[in-house]
């Protein structure tokens, strides 16, 4: 008998109880491990997106950040890598800016650390950034390969009580997208430390030859919500 006939049954019989029959997206999400997978955003829209929940809060003052990202986006378009907004707006936003230069922006929309790098492709490209507030040091690896360093908003605090994105730009927490900054593509291994990696293990991680994985966004057990058109597929080399 389904669940349904069951509900209907019991009911007949005169037994009061409470079912809870709604399933959520989250919980069937949270089910599945993103280990050796990726997330397929297949289309501009503001209706495709993942919101990760990370295990700590987000409260740094200094990081590493890394993923993997794949785009055939090119052209005079802005794209959202990732998005974490909370109550005084962007907290920690990486973006490929219009004319494909790769930026970081810390509480702020409009200044920002703004490299010239090679640009994203169809082939997988590595990305991690790395920050300190105590000295500003700002800098992005590609591939394994750091980038010169900059100063940029030292003596700056993330604070906690925020939401993580994938795929969009949150205008407000957890909502408010445009279309034409939406991410299209694949995005997989996801870190968070909260402190800076130095460069042997940032490339360990390049290499997927690392043992230390983010402590604050961890891909391998993160939890996560899809929203949209969002697939989970399996990466080539596992």
């Amino acid at each position: 008998m389904g669940r349904l006939g069951i509900i209907s049954f019991l009911a007949v019989v005169g037994l009061n109880i409470a079912v809870d029959t709604s399933i959520t997206e989250e919980t069937r999400s949270d089910a599945e491990s993103l280990r050796g997978k990726v997330l397929v955003f297949p289309s501009q829209g503001i209706q495709d997106y993942a919101v990760l929940h990370p295990r700590e809060p987000i409260d740094l003052s200094e990081f590493t950040l890394c993923l993997r990202v794949a785009t055939e986006l090119s052209g005079q378009r802005e794209v959202i890598l990732f998005s974490y907004f909370n109550n005084q707006g962007d907290g920690l936003n990486v973006w490929r800016e219009l004319n494909g230069q790769l930026s970081l922006y810390l509480h702020s929309s409009e200044h920002a650390a703004i490299f010239s790098l090679p640009g994203l492709s169809a082939l997988e490209t590595h990305i991690c950034v790395t920050w300190e507030s105590s000295s500003g040091l700002t800098a992005f690896w590609v591939d394994g390969k750091q980038s010169l360093r900059k100063i940029y908003q030292k003596g700056l605090q993330i604070l906690p009580g925020g939401m993580v994105i994938l795929g969009q730009d949150q205008d407000e927490l957890g909502g408010k997208f445009d279309e034409k900054q939406s991410f299209v593509g694949e995005i997989s291994d996801v870190h968070l430390w909260n402190y800076v990696l130095p460069s042997c293990a940032i490339r360990d991680v390049y290499e997927r030859k690392s043992t230390i994985w983010g402590n604050i966004i961890n891909w391998e057990s993160i939890k996560y919500t899809l929203f949209g058109d969002v697939k989970v597929w399996p990466t080539k080399i596992y």
